[in-house]
């Protein structure tokens, strides 16, 4: 079996697979030489040829320290939003709260209030967190996610935002984070096919205040003054054209320390707003 898979390998990449998708497919899905292993590998194989994302064809994606089940219910995970974890440790840390509470708005398949929960245990705090999505098909996928990873600190919620929130947690939060959509319908058409895959609405946003796009992010901003403690803080991942918008949303919804982090490519990309 072993001696197979380089021949494997080169068969797919002369089919027009990239090397290294070559090899995380044979690894993946050729685990014995029989035909049914044969068979799955095929399967994947042309699936990846067809456009599919490769995150979605092996079922499951790195994001952090977890190892992640994605399907097309869910976004696939990004470096992008591996920064914004770093970002919401970092305003947990700051706050010194030995127990927070963490309200994780659109979570999509778990990735972020997972993470933290995970970083956190690992650093001696023990956080609660909420992950509210509007798509039951995707708190499907976070469920199995928690339960893949034995983290059970975290309730799920079918919610648009805030609007089916417990009331109780008004003014007791201390980290809201969310990764909402962010692209423009017009933005969108002109993007990389491959995001065809993915669930539109997790993508894409109405525009608002003259921004493209940009209707979901004003309103996790605003809408998470009424939800958040006192000196707590609110981390949102929005548009690179977003940054001015984010920042004067937080301004006018009456957040005392307001700043954008850039991203990878040094563009603003990550709004930290605290009470």
């Amino acid at each position: 079996m072993a001696d197979a898979k380089p021949a494997l390998q080169r068969d797919l990449v002369t089919r027009g697979l990239a090397a290294r998708e070559a090899r995380w497919l044979v690894d993946e899905f050729y685990l014995g030489a029989d035909p049914d292993a044969f068979v799955a590998l095929e399967g994947a194989v042309a699936r990846r040829l067809s456009g599919e994302p490769l995150q979605y064809v092996i079922g499951h994606w790195p994001f952090r320290g977890l190892d992640l089940d994605v399907d097309p219910r869910v976004l696939i995970p990004r470096p992008e939003t591996e920064e914004l974890v770093t970002h919401a440790l970092g305003e947990l840390a700051a706050l010194d709260v030995t127990t927070p509470l963490v309200v994780d708005l659109g979570c999509g398949s778990g990735a972020i209030g997972l993470a933290l929960l995970d970083e956190l245990a690992a650093r001696g705090v023990r956080a609660t967190v909420v992950a509210v999505d509007e798509s039951t098909d995707a708190l499907a996928v976070a469920k199995r996610n928690a339960l893949k990873h034995g983290l059970h600190q975290i309730s799920f919620v079918h919610s648009s935002w805030f609007d089916d929130l417990d009331p109780s947690l008004r003014g007791r939060v201390d980290l809201v984070v969310a990764n909402p959509p962010y692209v423009g319908a017009r933005e969108f058409t002109g993007l990389d096919e491959v995001l065809r895959y993915e669930p539109y609405g997790a993508l894409v946003a109405a525009d608002a205040d003259g921004v493209e796009g940009f209707a979901d992010v004003a309103r996790v901003i605003r809408d998470s003054v009424a939800w958040l403690a006192e000196r707590a803080v609110v981390v949102v991942e929005h548009g690179e054209g977003h940054g001015d918008a984010a920042r004067s949303v937080a301004h006018a919804a009456g957040f005392a320390h307001v700043r954008d982090e850039k991203d990878l490519a040094g563009k603003d990309r990550v709004l930290v707003a605290r009470r």
